[in-house]
């Protein structure tokens, strides 16, 4: 389904860049989870299975994103999936509208789920997105994760050009990812967009001449966390037996 995909073995730490210490950054926003609740100053919470207008999420997912599927323990957000009856459910939040953000260093620190159905996400979305729709608008994918794909990280970029395919990524296999808590990033300027994990570089993004519709990024974008079951790409089949599962994470930060 995924195609032109790419695979980067990374061993003894050949081909790695750590970003933290060769450019200079400022915190501009961070996310700690400190409070007890989300704070709804900065996030949104996107309900239901995306009826009438994006059933399925626009990937036949089969999950209802509700506001009970996430909890605040120990200064970390935890998204749960499960399975109800004939019911998946789960969390997906995304400050569109509240924090939006161009160019710099945007980074998580999280935990994977685990087990063939399962799809925890941590992208972003161009802002202007409803008024020129998706996949114009650009999507960055800093980490994605499935079940059924054991110890490899996708990170991957949609632009017009591509016409919902994705082309422009990498499968990057990390043997003990499922293993503790590992950071997520984006280096992101007006050339490029460069991908990391564990300040080890994975991918870069970086059209030879851009125009619109390979480079929607001269823009703000917004910051999406969820979980998805199923789905185009993280099913079709999903292990019941797998639920609960959870998606943990510490922290966001972005810095400029």
């Amino acid at each position: 389904m995924r195609k032109n995909i790419f695979l980067l073995l990374l061993m003894c730490g050949v081909g790695s860049h750590t970003y933290a210490q060769t450019q200079k950054h400022t915190l501009v926003w961070e996310e700690n989870f400190s409070s007890q609740l989300l704070n709804e100053n900065d996030w949104n919470f996107e309900l239901g299975n995306g009826c009438p207008n994006l059933c399925g999420w626009g990937n036949e997912e089969r999950q209802e994103y509700t506001k009970t599927n996430h909890t605040i323990e120990d200064g970390k957000l935890i998204i749960t999936a499960r399975k109800d009856g004939d019911r998946y459910t789960s969390t997906r939040i995304t400050t569109a509208g509240k924090k939006e953000f161009q160019y710099g260093r945007i980074e998580a620190r999280a935990k994977l789920p685990i087990g063939q159905g399962i799809w925890p996400a941590f992208w972003m979305l161009g802002s202007n997105i409803k008024q020129v729709g998706w996949p114009k608008c650009g999507e960055i994918d800093i980490l994605e994760f499935i079940g059924k794909a054991p110890h490899q990280v996708f990170t991957s970029i949609h632009t017009q050009e591509s016409h919902g395919e994705t082309i422009n990524t990498m499968k990057t296999l990390f043997p003990t990812i499922e293993e503790g808590f590992h950071v997520y990033a984006i280096e992101w300027d007006v050339n490029q967009i460069a991908f990391s994990v564990d300040n080890q570089q994975v991918y870069v993004y970086k059209p030879t001449s851009q125009n619109e519709n390979n480079w929607p990024f001269a823009q703000p974008f917004y910051v999406i966390v969820n979980m998805a079951i199923g789905g185009k790409f993280g099913g079709p089949e999903v292990d019941d037996a797998i639920f609960p599962q959870q998606f943990a994470i510490d922290y966001i930060k972005i810095y400029q």
